[in-house]
């Protein structure tokens, strides 16, 4: 029996359009073999192996405009934009409670993306456990270059996994999954450009060239990752689904409204493609 994967992107803030669709596809018990990750995509996407529709856009909007939560604050006071203890730790296990035990007894697989500063090569991560190992893995994956700290992790030195490995297709397809749907947080017909900060990273990550060179090389990675997800669509093993346009939302949001709105737009375009998604997925 063919295994079937759900490939998640990343995309910061954009990823809320991602969790609008997930849960769309949760509540109406479409259950893949395994999710892979990137970024926003393992922070949001872990949701599924929990069982938990609704919670990333819950949390998001309560901690808007927590400044332990996202701020400028949290970076200069601990190097974190995103607050690495407040975030990844203190909001699932005390504020909206992460279920462990649901996560752990799911058989789906849940696999996390991150980029070694060191070698600028991909790391990919299955987590089994629930709790603080799992929670510090998606932070590592969604730790953004400059305003994060590089984490170190069962021996690695770890960063965003959008360095390395945009759209982590090719990477499941390795590890048996042959019928995919790829999630996008970009519009159909996207093509990134060269990084416009390359002189910033440049000059706060020179102790990790290789990681630099990875950065540079980036858009030429994820380019050729969307040629290659266009590829898997036109064999019939892999359904894409992209925003209709661009998603109007930065990589950081204080405005719970907007947070709402793009995760709706998930949700509308979700429902719009359920039958399509469930026809994939072969429940029809």
């Amino acid at each position: 029996m063919q295994k079937t994967g759900l490939v998640l992107e990343g995309g910061a803030m954009r990823g809320l359009f991602s969790a609008g669709i997930m849960d769309v596809m949760m509540e109406n018990d479409i259950t893949p073999d395994g999710v892979i990750g990137v970024s926003a995509g393992a922070a949001f996407g872990c949701n599924y192996k929990s069982r938990q529709p609704g919670r990333a856009i819950r949390y998001n909007k309560r901690f808007a405009r927590d400044k332990r939560y996202c701020s400028m604050q949290s970076f200069l006071r601990t190097g974190d934009l995103f607050g690495a203890e407040y975030a990844y730790h203190i909001v699932p296990n005390q504020y909206d409670i992460f279920d462990n035990d649901a996560f752990e007894q799911n058989p789906m697989e849940f696999w996390v993306v991150c980029t070694d500063v060191e070698t600028g090569e991909p790391v990919y991560k299955k987590c089994d456990e629930g709790g603080d190992i799992t929670f510090d893995w998606v932070r590592a994956s969604a730790s953004m270059p400059v305003v994060s700290r590089v984490v170190e992790l069962e021996g690695y030195k770890l960063l965003d996994g959008g360095i390395s490995d945009s759209i982590p297709l090719r990477a499941f397809q390795r590890r048996g999954y042959e019928r995919n749907i790829v999630i996008m947080t970009q519009p159909q017909g996207y093509e990134k450009h060269r990084s416009r900060f390359m002189s910033i990273i440049r000059m706060s990550l020179r102790r990790y060239p290789k990681l630099v060179e990875a950065m540079a090389m980036r858009h030429l990675m994820y380019n050729e990752e969307l040629a290659y997800v266009e590829q898997e669509v036109r064999r019939g093993n892999t359904l894409a689904i992209y925003p209709d346009k661009q998603l109007p939302i930065g990589h950081v949001s204080h405005n719970p409204d907007e947070m709402q709105n793009v995760y709706d737009i998930g949700r509308e375009l979700g429902l719009r493609k359920l039958d399509k998604i469930k026809s994939f997925m072969g429940l029809r």
